[in-house]
């Protein structure tokens, strides 16, 4: 009865038709103690499934608001509770000398106090939620895994944007799927959504706001450009709510770490990993959870939504800039304190030495009570140091492999950690270096010989025509010889049938973004798949079109990078038509000039690798198709998008391959006539950044030749009636466990 009740007193909740929408996706009931977001989420799919649009909206968005209450009575309980003084840790874990009391436990040994302390906090944690959250507290309201990685994904972002759309709220549609594509910069569909939004009369550029990105991340940015402008006196209240904001965040992630136990994986069990052998491998296993989960909110609080990897020295380089503008506006001893903050991260920076010692200077006389600044942050809150970046270490910073008791600042402020630490951490420290020892892939880097590239190419048949040198910049190759002129034709039949069946995969046979005077036709690997599976387009062309992208990338990644494996992103097969009527006294270009990897600025030369650019691209390649139409070339520039370095002219088989970064801005002169057609293809260093619709398209090939391998082996039957669709729609979901995908479109 609740749950066939809670979709019509939420709708209650809705504003009523014609009245104003609260400015962004505020709480609906305020004040009220939340709810169980999974149920909530649950129903909120349902009712959208079903096109109860203001039901879904009202269903998701409570979602979205109880799981946020949760997290601050996590918070508030946690720092209420930590701060009872009948639940601190006994002294022998802190470092203090333990009585001698013989070789067995006794009534006063540590591993009574430690339990009695336990035992404490969770009383404390208990009746806190239970007053907060009502009878069963957090217990009622638990969350699983599953549901918070949605959360974290900002999955309920893609379904509430549909809704509004449909509602015909365009100004909360463009901040929702704006939220959610921030978060997930690499997904197609949300692209596509987003231009068109761009296009609506009704959308606001104001509308394209982050209703999730945490606002330490506004304020640092804010900060950065008053105090690039000169201006420290307004900079310094934007920085500080930065600092504030930021630790303020990361003690909001490290409080839900302490939730539940996480169960181990079923291939972990089978290996006897999770299996614990009483009460203190039970404590001491979910103890490394709660600290490997701490070392991740660290990282994740210096990371900006949608990016892969924490802003460099992040936490250091805040105070940084503290104490310069403290010292602009002349307040001397907030900048020492600030610099001395510093120096806790790294005493032997010659930099804050120097800046301290200018600062004493000018102060004078020396103050006793002048010290570092009082962060919220003991060796624990710290991090684990790794040798790299690359292995993370959550503020971003580079040196050598430390444990958090490592001499960071004082000696008295560094907590001596006691026998169960030292295990835990010790595993960590572990997991830690396998990590940064586990190569690329899971495969060893196997160092290859400067002429290998060429071993490859000659193998391949391939020519290089050109060089970086010849191409007046760092990293670009134009190679020739990578189809033949059937296999252009193949490809070229491919797209021309896929845009005849009306495939909506990419560009969608609609006009250009970038250019009214042009029409675009896209096709994904995995749309080639489908469609070939579905007997639309020959199979012959979509195999080709994973053959000659895995060709590429093995010709790209011996050219640039032999001793490090790319792994494809995203391939796609794009024509570009000329409209008949359209092209005189045309101006403009086909594709404006642009970095693949960051967003380029040509008024400075900057690129700002951020969202919306797809930050994790490391190469890029264009394969042609074809050479019979008018214009099209692509070009090189300077990072002013002005100055052009180099011109290529298309042609069946011809490879241009390039670096990402802003080191090769590129664009595409107009097609004034005819249809260009192109292979474009992004690679990546990083594996977790894959195209995974490259493998689903294999297996959906190769499913398919199965089938068609068991047909010809089967009898033919006296019935020589063809296989209703519908039927054999069926027989390859129950064969494959999965039915087909499908894509919701605006």
């Amino acid at each position: 009865m609740l749950r066939l009740l809670r979709p019509l007193l939420l709708l209650l909740l809705l504003p009523p038709p014609g009245s104003p929408e609260p400015p962004g996706l505020t709480q609906l009931s305020p004040g009220a103690p939340p709810q169980a977001p999974d149920l909530l989420y649950a129903d909120g799919l349902r009712a959208y499934a079903a096109g109860a649009w203001a039901p879904a909206v009202a269903l998701l968005r409570e979602a979205l608001r109880s799981q946020a209450a949760l997290g601050r009575v996590r918070l508030d309980c946690g720092a209420s509770c930590a701060a009872d003084p009948g639940a601190a840790l006994p002294a022998v874990l802190l470092g203090a000398p333990e009585p001698d009391s013989g070789p067995g436990p006794t009534q006063g040994s540590w591993e009574r106090q430690l339990l009695r302390a336990a035992l404490r906090r969770a009383d404390c944690l208990t009746q806190c939620a239970a007053r907060r959250l009502g009878p069963g507290g957090a217990a009622r309201l638990r969350v699983g895994s599953a549901l918070r990685d949605a959360f974290r994904r900002r999955e309920p972002y893609n379904y509430l944007q549909r809704a509004y759309y449909q509602l015909k709220k365009l100004d909360l549609a463009a901040a929702a799927a704006h939220t959610f594509f921030v978060a997930n910069p690499m997904h197609l569909q949300m692209r596509e959504d987003m231009a068109k939004y761009r296009r609506m009369s009704g959308v606001r550029p104001q509308s394209f706001r982050d209703l999730e990105t945490p606002p330490h991340w506004a304020a640092y940015d804010t900060g950065l450009e008053l105090l690039g402008r000169q201006e420290a006196g307004l900079a310094l209240p934007r920085l500080e709510e930065a600092l504030q904001g930021s630790l303020a965040q990361m003690e909001s992630c490290r409080a839900d770490c302490e939730g539940p136990e996480e169960q181990q994986g079923a291939e972990e069990e089978e290996d006897g990993a999770a299996s614990q052998g009483g009460l203190y491998e039970a404590i001491a296993g979910h103890w490394i959870q709660v600290l490997q989960c701490r070392q991740r909110c660290v990282g994740e609080t210096a990371t900006r939504p949608g990016r892969s990897f924490p802003v460099p020295d992040f936490l250091p380089n805040q105070l940084r800039r503290l104490h310069e503008a403290h010292a602009q506006v002349g307040n001397l001893s907030q900048a020492i304190e600030n610099v001395l903050s510093v120096l806790l991260f790294y005493p032997e920076d010659e930099a804050a030495k120097r800046a301290l010692n200018q600062y004493q200077a000018q102060l004078g006389e020396p103050r006793p009570g002048l010290g570092p600044r009082e962060l919220p942050l003991t060796a624990h809150h710290l991090t684990l140091r790794t040798s790299s970046a690359s292995s993370s270490d959550p503020w971003g910073r580079r040196g050598s492999s430390t444990m958090p008791w490592s001499t960071w600042g004082p000696a008295s402020r560094i907590l001596t950690p006691g026998p169960l630490q030292l295990s835990s951490l010790r595993h960590l420290e572990k997991s830690s270096e396998d990590q940064e020892k586990r190569p690329w892939d899971h495969e060893p880097v196997k160092p290859k010989p400067l002429t290998y590239w060429k071993d490859v190419l000659l193998l391949e048949g391939v020519t290089l025509t050109q060089d970086s040198r010849q191409l007046n910049g760092s990293e670009r190759a134009v190679l020739d010889g990578l189809l033949t002129p059937a296999e252009c034709g193949v490809l070229l039949q491919l797209a021309k049938d896929a845009a005849g069946a009306g495939a909506r995969s990419g560009y969608r046979g609609r006009r250009s973004p970038h250019t009214p005077h042009e029409r675009f036709e896209g096709l994904t690997v995995l749309k080639a798949a489908q469609l070939a599976r579905a007997g639309t387009v020959g199979s012959q062309g979509a195999k080709l079109l994973l053959e000659v992208s895995e060709r590429v990338r093995t010709l790209t990644q011996a050219y640039f990078s032999p001793e490090r494996p790319l792994h494809l992103s995203f391939t796609h097969l794009v024509c570009r038509s000329a409209i008949e009527g359209e092209q005189e006294q045309r101006m403009d270009l086909s594709h404006p000039v642009h970095a693949d990897n960051c967003v380029l600025d040509p008024d400075t030369g900057e690129c700002w690798r951020e969202p919306p650019a797809y930050t994790y691209r490391d190469y890029s390649g264009l394969l042609y198709l074809n050479d019979d139409f008018q214009g099209g070339d692509l070009f090189f520039t300077e990072p002013n998008a002005l100055t052009v370095t180099a011109r290529v002219r298309p042609r069946c088989g011809r490879l241009v391959a390039f670096s990402s970064g802003v080191e090769n801005p590129h664009g595409v002169w107009a097609v004034t006539r005819g249809r260009r057609c192109a292979l474009a293809l992004w690679h990546t260093w990083a594996p977790e950044h894959r195209e995974q619709e490259w493998i689903e398209a294999k297996e959906l090939l190769q499913e398919s030749q199965e089938e068609e391998e068991e047909e010809e082996e089967e009898m033919p039957s006296k019935d020589p009636s063809p296989e209703p669709p519908s039927r054999r729609h069926q027989r390859v979901q129950d064969k494959t466990g999965r039915a087909p995908r499908v894509r919701e479109e605006l």
